[in-house]
């Protein structure tokens, strides 16, 4: 922060925490597995930094002296108040804001967030090649049951991309990308 400036890393787990503390960030985000979109696990593999809000926080207070900002599944002021008594400094939030007025989200996405449930998320790499959470619809079903493996991110995002962008054009959630944290509808439909 010497140029008013703060870098911030993203650790899906506490050792990711260490290392980013090592580099000089000044402030870590814990990334639940709760998260939507796509994580940003960087050292292992992807079901290494499965690690949900709640025990990983914790832990990345517990053993970075770096302020760490916690994110992931965080929908109201319930996750923030748990956050902040988990020793997080502060929260990001994302996926609460996407059903707002001010969100450029297709209005069908929109749609399927206040509809969701506790069930609706999947962790995906159909639709980028990179796991993902989002809402799951036909396109990452069928994906499920395609037999080859499914290519690496960034090949499968580019095959993908003119599917996903013509489906948003056309509203058709069937084949649309929708990232999203795993907590999320019936949450949305009480504010």
């Amino acid at each position: 922060m010497e140029r008013g400036v703060a870098v911030i890393g993203t650790a899906t787990t506490v050792r990711e925490a260490v290392q980013w503390e090592a580099s000089g960030v000044d402030l870590i985000v814990a990334q639940g597995s709760e998260a939507g979109g796509h994580r940003g696990t960087f050292v292992g593999a992807h079901e290494q930094g499965m690690i949900g809000s709640m025990a990983l926080i914790p832990q990345m207070v517990d053993t970075v002296k770096t302020p760490v900002i916690a994110a992931g599944g965080i929908m109201d002021g319930r996750g923030v108040v748990a956050s902040l008594a988990l020793g997080a400094v502060g929260v990001q939030m994302g996926s609460a804001f996407l059903p707002c007025v001010e969100s450029g989200a297709h209005g069908k996405y929109k749609e399927a967030v206040v509809n969701s449930t506790d069930e609706s998320t999947v962790i995906t790499r159909a639709l980028s090649g990179k796991p993902a959470r989002g809402i799951r619809n036909p396109f990452i079903t069928d994906m499920e049951r395609y037999a080859e493996p499914i290519p690496p991110y960034p090949v499968e995002n580019a095959l993908t991309r003119d599917i996903r962008v013509k489906a948003a054009k056309q509203g058709l959630m069937d084949l649309m990308s929708m990232w999203v944290v795993q907590i999320l509808g019936n949450l949305l439909s009480r504010a």
